[in-house]
């Protein structure tokens, strides 16, 4: 039987996360009475890019983690690379939720989510030979 309790962990809390910026585009557009895009509301926008650019890039990385799992890749590449990811999804979403334009929070969130991409990528080749 496949076990592969790392990325079960890591893909419950993203999941939650997700569940989260969810809800705040869900109350943003009931509270701006806004059906599609984002009313112009500079604001509203980055909880709508939080919300969009964590499905762009959560599930390929949990993926690439559930192969390196299944792989046997080694406990500390798996929880570097989930702590990583969610620590950089929750930075970054924080950024764009309080910032309009660039900032710090935004730079290192993706930074940490680049380098679990990277890591579970470079993993999952290495580990074909």
């Amino acid at each position: 039987m496949l076990h592969t309790p790392i990325t079960a962990f890591y893909g419950g809390l993203l999941g939650i996360t997700f569940m989260y910026l969810s809800i705040l585009v869900i109350q943003g557009r009931r509270s701006g009475k806004i059906s599609l895009g984002d009313g112009g509301d500079n604001h509203f926008l980055g909880v709508i890019r939080a919300h969009a650019n964590f499905a762009e890039y959560v599930p390929l990385i949990l993926v690439l983690m559930l192969v390196a799992e299944i792989n046997q890749a080694h406990v500390a590449v798996l929880h570097s690379a989930g702590v990583a990811l969610l620590i950089g999804r929750l930075v970054h979403a924080y950024g764009l939720k309080h910032h309009s334009g660039a900032s710090w929070q935004r730079v290192s969130g993706m930074l940490l989510t680049f380098i679990a991409l990277i890591g579970l990528s470079i993993q999952n080749i290495v580990s074909l030979y």
